[in-house]
């Protein structure tokens, strides 16, 4: 179990002022906080809310991925809305993941003040997991956060924010995805490019649904040893990137695939190029670290 260092000021803590900035929402209304659910999925866009609340309630960031899933929920939930819970997938939030400065899943961090604090890794025991919450309610105090969700409000129908509905076979998907059905969501993905080729919200819902499919096929200790025992294998590049875009670590899987590019067979080189461009669709054309590698991968081809 790692050590939570929770100290008198949050000075040094990691900066998600740029991710928020980003992804501006209004100020919450007076009484925000009893309109937000105990455990929320959070991505790079929907964090901006968590930090805002953080003023007012700790909020615990469960970081997942692969076949590891959230576990914290009940225990968030027995705390009776002294905390909030944001589980995190690191393929569905990379500039999150990036921010904090994740190094390996599953990984769990508090928000406080709008500061994110680390706590640990790994998932420790129940009674070590609530030590931990107890020392994040005493640093929150100490910080002026000792705010409360009433648990019996879990949705935001009174918030003033309408949801736009997903298109038919979007929301197809998400319902496929929900109950864990990759096979039916690929289709309905596949089904959407089909009928609209430039549909870059369907691309990228397919290129995760894909990613999903690879990962969770793959044993993540083996191959990562296979990568590092052969380090010139392609396919073994290929597996470890996928692990590596999973968790939210992109640039480190376009270091590893533009790594072994020069000295790969043609078919090799065409497989890594393709599977660069499934990335960078996933990851989103204009983000920085796509760009370099963008630039780095037709430098090597030309």
């Amino acid at each position: 179990m790692s050590d939570p260092r929770l100290g008198p000021a949050l000075a040094g803590a990691v900066d998600l002022s740029g991710l928020v900035k980003k992804n501006q929402v209004p100020p919450a209304p007076s009484g925000a906080a009893a309109q937000n659910s105990l455990v929320r999925d959070v991505d790079d866009r929907t964090v901006a809310a968590l930090v805002e609340l953080s003023k007012t309630v700790p909020v615990i960031l469960e970081v997942y991925g692969g076949e590891v899933t959230p576990v914290l929920g009940p225990i968030i939930e027995s705390y009776q809305g002294r905390f909030v819970l944001g589980t995190v997938r690191g393929d569905s939030a990379p500039e999150l993941v990036r921010a904090l400065q994740v190094e390996g899943i599953p990984t769990v961090l508090a928000l406080i003040a709008g500061q994110p604090v680390p706590l640990f890794k790994g998932i420790p025991s129940e009674p070590e997991v609530r030590a931990i919450l107890d020392q994040v309610l005493g640093f929150a105090e100490e910080n002026g956060v000792t705010g409360q969700v009433d648990p019996a409000v879990t949705d935001d129908s009174d918030s003033g924010e309408v949801e736009t509905p997903l298109p038919p076979l979007h929301q197809e998907a998400f319902d496929a995805l929900s109950r864990n059905d990759l096979p039916a969501a690929k289709a309905a993905y596949q089904k959407a490019l089909a009928e609209a080729p430039a549909d870059t919200d369907a691309a990228a819902g397919l290129a995760q649904v894909e990613l999903l499919e690879r990962v969770y096929a793959l044993d993540a200790d083996k191959t990562r040893r296979n990568a590092a025992d052969h380090p010139e294998n392609v396919d073994h590049a290929l597996a470890v990137a996928d692990l590596d875009v999973s968790g939210g670590h992109t640039e480190d899987a376009f270091v590893r695939l533009l790594g072994v590019f020069a000295s790969a067979s043609e078919d090799d080189r065409e497989r890594i190029r393709e599977r660069l461009l499934t990335y960078f669709t996933l990851v989103g054309q204009a983000a920085p670290e796509v760009k370099k590698a963008r630039t780095q991968l037709a430098s090597l081809m030309f």
